[in-house]
C-alpha cells in the first residue's frame, strides 16, 4: 500500500492495522515526548489520506479525546478565563478552518518526478507541512516550553491558537503558552485547556464536514483509531512516568519534521 493508499472502499487487515498502530504509539508517546496527540496524530493519518482528511480524521480522535477529558477535568476550568480566551479562539477556529478549505482548492506551485512516480507540491501541502516543521521545532526547545504570556493577552493568545487550531490542529503549544501566566491553580489549568481545546474542536469539525464525509465508508476506521488512541494513554500512562524524556523527544521532533518537510514537498 503506497501513501493515501486507503481510497477504496474495501479496506483490509492491514489497513487497520497501520492505522490502529499508528494512533496506538502516538497516543502513548504523548505522555513522554512532549507533544499533542494531534501533533503526533497528524503526520500518521497523512500517509494514508490526503492532508485536508487527515486533519478532520485527528480532528475527531482529538475531540473524542478531550471530551473523555472534560468529563472527569471540566468541572476544575475557570470559566472567566474561558471566556476570555474563547471568545477570540471560537471565531479564530472557524477562520482557520475555512483558509484550510481555501488552501484545499488551490492549484499545485510545482510538479516534478523521482523514480516514474509525479509529485505535487501544493499550497495546502507547503501550508500544513511547514507548520508541522515551525511547531516540532518549537515544541522541542526548552526556552519554549517556559514561554509565557501575561493574562492580559488572552484574548490574542485565544486568536492565535485558535486559528493555528482551525488551520491544522496544532493549538496546544500556543494554547499552554497564554494560560501559564493566567493565575490558575494546577487543576484550574488543566481543566481549563480542556473545555477550551474541546471549543476549538467543536468549531473547527463542522467546516471540515465535507471531509469526514468522503471517508464514511471507513467509519470503522476512524472508531477503531479512537479506541486505540484511548489504549495509548491508558497503557502509556500505567508504563511510564508522565515526564518529558529528552532522548524520545528529540527522536520524535526529528520525525516530525522529516514529515513536515515531505508534506511540504508533496511526497505525502
Amino acid at each position: 500500500m503506497g501513501l493515501h493508499g486507503i481510497g477504496s472502499v474495501y479496506l483490509s487487515p492491514m489497513d487497520y492495522l497501520l492505522v490502529c498502530a499508528v494512533a496506538l504509539l502516538a497516543s502513548g508517546l504523548t505522555l513522554f515526548s512532549g507533544f499533542g496527540l494531534g501533533t503526533l496524530l497528524l503526520p500518521a493519518f497523512a500517509l494514508f489520506f490526503p492532508i485536508p482528511t487527515a486533519i478532520a480524521m485527528t480532528a475527531v480522535v482529538h475531540l473524542s479525546n478531550n471530551l473523555f477529558k472534560l468529563a472527569l477535568v471540566g468541572r476544575n476550568a475557570h470559566f472567566p478565563t474561558v471566556l476570555r480566551f474563547g471568545i477570540t479562539a471560537v471565531p479564530a477556529a472557524w477562520l482557520g478552518a475555512q483558509w484550510l478549505h481555501q488552501l484545499e482548492g488551490l492549484a499545485p506551485v510545482f510538479r516534478y518526478t523521482i523514480g516514474g512516480s509525479e509529485h505535487l507540491v501544493t499550497p495546502i501541502g507547503l501550508c500544513v507541512g511547514s507548520l508541522l516543521l515551525a511547531f516540532a521545532v518549537l515544541e522541542s526547545l526548552p526556552a519554549f516550553a517556559e514561554l509565557s504570556f501575561p493574562a492580559k493577552w488572552l484574548p490574542l493568545g485565544g486568536a492565535l491558537s485558535g486559528f493555528f487550531g482551525g488551520l491544522s490542529g496544532q493549538q496546544g503549544a500556543l494554547r499552554s503558552a497564554f494560560l501559564m501566566r493566567a493565575g490558575l491553580s494546577k487543576q484550574g489549568y488543566i481543566g481549563t485547556g480542556v473545555a477550551l481545546a474541546c471549543l476549538v474542536d467543536l468549531t473547527r469539525l463542522p467546516v471540515y464536514a465535507g471531509h469526514l464525509a468522503r471517508v464514511g465508508e471507513k467509519a470503522g476506521l476512524v472508531v477503531a483509531a479512537i479506541l486505540f488512541a484511548w489504549a495509548g494513554a491508558f497503557f502509556g500512562a500505567r508504563m511510564l512516568q508522565k515526564v518529558t524524556d529528552a532522548a524520545v523527544q528529540r527522536i520524535v521532533a526529528a520525525l516530525l519534521i522529516l514529515v513536515g518537510i515531505l508534506m511540504g514537498a508533496g511526497i505525502i
